[in-house]
């Protein structure tokens, strides 16, 4: 009897165990919602770069300071009209120095200063 009460009390464990890991397995629908976060101009840095490649929709860079560091920026809505002008103008090209604004940690870049280059 008392073998039989030892193994009805593992098996209902081991049952509520088994019955109970699923259900906090499953997930409870979830939403991702992406926002663009707001531009603040304070914090803002400029970066002296050199263009690698630029277009109508993005601008890859390196830093003057240090030649390892690339990035890659795409254009604020207050200066997209800009540089979509430039870009059906012929553009920047490589090697063309730019100073950048940027807010730390994102890669939009609210300014760009720097003289396009004629087209090849």
């Amino acid at each position: 009897m008392k073998n039989s009460s030892a193994f009805l009390a593992a098996a209902l464990a081991a049952l509520s165990i088994l019955v109970a890991a699923p259900v906090g397995a499953q997930s409870v629908g979830t939403a991702i919602s992406v926002q663009t976060p707001p531009i603040h101009r304070k914090g803002v840095v400029w970066l002296k770069a050199e263009i690698l490649h630029a277009d109508a929709r993005s601008m890859m860079v390196r830093e003057q300071g240090n030649q390892l560091s690339i990035h890659t920026f795409t254009y604020a809505d207050d200066i997209q009209g800009r540089m979509e002008q430039i870009s059906e103008a012929g553009g920047y090209q490589y090697g063309d120095r730019v100073k950048i604004m940027y807010q730390p940690g994102q890669l939009v870049a609210l300014k760009v200063r720097g003289k396009p280059s004629k087209p090849l």
